[in-house]
Order: structure tokens, then C-alpha cells, then sequence
């Protein structure tokens, strides 16, 4: 197990400023940090892997599709393009990165419906454009990991059979799923069930309390689900995700009103320590 933390919960871009983030990172025991790649070039991504790599931090990337201008599932096929270029921009980015993963709903624009559940044309033309995502990525040993949200988020994968279903659609090796606690919280009946559905298909676990917060300190079950993935033979990257309000547009889009927790001190070392002694008594 690797395990790492989600930096959504204190930016949206990281950069030089950041670096006492990264730092606390280290001193909290995580092994890496998960970078949002929601703007910015390559180049500033390969910059910032030589600062991680100074403190010899791993990493994986979080990535949206962030508007439904650049859908690559849309049936108008000059969206369509701008939705591949934008999947090209964000493999571009994890190249320069170093990243090990990339994680993130970046299948459909986020809070954009159609009034219905995901079509089979949606679905077929997202697995091509992720296929040929996971392909080119493939020689750098770049995984990809698409994120079902929850129904108040997104309709195009919400549970973890749509998900198994979607990854036999494009059945490419380098493709899987990261599975969210927070999301199967609110779509799953259970998640021991959910766990096994995508049996050998999660390639990122993201530990996410039911409020946001700290984990451990609220009503998911983390231990019976970190004991059913093991079970499964994971060993890969966990990650710890959690939000806080001082980002305004990321409390905005992930509906943060409260503190959910004292400080980032606080989050770091009590989340690391947590999930830690969960997954080595599971």
C-alpha cells in the first residue's frame, strides 16, 4: 500500500506557494501526494516533479472534464474533439508530473444532466476516448482510474456494476476504476458488495469520510471496506480525500459550508495515522 493525500482539500493549482503543504506531507508519513491537474502546462508539472522529487514524494493526479463544452462522451463531434484534446492536455500533464495514476471523473462534465441515465452511445463513446487515453499512456505505466460520483453529480457512472460494466467496454489493462467511500456511501446498498463488483478493477482507493472530513471520525465503515479490498489483492495507492471551505470555488463545486476539520495539521497526521492502523489491522 502507498499512501497518499488528495491536495484538493487545500488548492486547486499547487505551485511554489505550496511547498509547506507538501513539506507536512512528508513530516504526516504520507508516501505521496495527489496533484489536481485542473489547469496549467506541462511544463509547470514537470517543474513541480522536481520539487516532490527534492522531498521524495510519489504521486498521482486528480483530473475533471470541466465543462460540457469538452465532453468526450457528446454526440456533436467538434465537442466530442475538444473532450479527446482535453483528456490529450491531462496526459500531457501526468507525463510531466511523473504521476503514477490519474484519477478523477474525467468522463463527463460534473453537474451537467440530461435528464436521464447514461446512454449506450454515451457510454460507447467515452470507453473509445478512454481506451485511446489508456493506450497512449500505457509505455509510461501511467494507470488510469475514472471516478464514479454519486447521482447529484454526475449520471454517467454512478455505482460500482456500472463501473465493472464500463472497464469490460474498454477493456484495456492500463483502465480501472477508483473506488470513493464517500460516493458508494451515498449509491451503494453495500459496500462489501460494491468492493467485490469491480474485483480486480480498482487501481486507486480513495478514503473519504461520509461529511467530508477527517477519516475515522464519521459513519463510514472503513475498516470492513479497507478489509474487503485487501481481499481482493490490492495493494496499490490509497489515498486519503478530504475538503475543507478555503478554497471558494472548490467549497462552491463540492458543497463545503463548514470547517471539516481544525486544521491541515490535524487532517494530515490524524487521516495518515488512521488509515494506517486500519489497513494494517484489516
Amino acid at each position: 500500500m502507498k499512501l497518499g493525500v488528495n491536495l484538493l482539500c487545500a488548492t486547486g493549482f499547487v505551485d511554489n506557494e505550496h511547498r509547506g503543504l507538501l513539506e507536512l506531507a512528508v513530516s504526516s508519513g504520507f508516501d505521496g501526494v495527489e496533484i489536481p491537474v485542473l489547469e496549467g502546462s506541462p511544463d509547470h508539472y514537470a517543474r513541480l516533479a522536481k520539487v516532490l522529487d527534492e522531498l521524495g514524494l510519489k504521486r498521482t493526479c486528480v483530473a475533471i472534464v470541466p465543462s460540457p463544452d469538452c465532453d468526450p462522451t457528446s454526440a456533436d463531434q467538434q465537442i466530442q474533439q475538444r473532450g479527446r484534446d482535453h483528456l490529450n492536455w491531462i496526459a500531457e500533464c501526468a507525463l510531466a508530473l511523473g504521476a503514477e495514476t490519474i484519477g478523477g471523473p474525467f468522463h463527463a462534465p460534473i453537474g451537467h444532466f440530461t435528464g436521464t441515465g447514461p446512454t449506450e452511445d454515451e457510454w460507447q463513446r467515452g470507453a473509445m476516448a478512454h481506451r485511446a487515453m489508456a493506450e497512449r499512456l500505457s509505455p509510461a505505466g501511467i494507470k488510469l482510474a475514472l471516478e464514479p460520483l454519486n447521482r447529484f453529480e454526475t449520471h454517467f457512472l454512478n455505482t460500482m456494476q456500472q463501473a465493472r460494466d464500463y472497464c469490460e467496454r474498454v477493456d484495456y489493462p492500463g483502465f480501472g476504476i477508483m473506488y470513493d467511500t464517500f460516493h458508494a456511501h451515498i449509491e451503494e446498498k453495500n459496500q462489501v458488495d460494491a468492493v467485490n463488483a469491480v474485483f480486480g478493477n480498482i487501481h486507486v482507493l480513495h478514503i473519504s469520510e461520509n461529511d467530508r472530513g477527517i477519516p475515522g471520525t464519521g459513519q463510514i465503515d472503513f475498516p470492513t471496506i479497507v478489509h474487503t479490498v485487501k481481499n481482493t489483492g490490492f495493494d496499490g495507492w490509497v489515498v486519503m480525500e478530504a475538503f475543507g471551505s478555503g478554497v471558494p470555488e472548490l467549497a462552491a463545486a463540492t458543497r463545503i459550508w463548514r470547517p471539516m476539520f481544525e486544521d491541515f495539521e490535524t487532517l494530515f497526521t490524524q487521516s495518515a495515522n488512521y488509515i494506517r492502523e486500519v489497513w494494517s489491522t484489516s
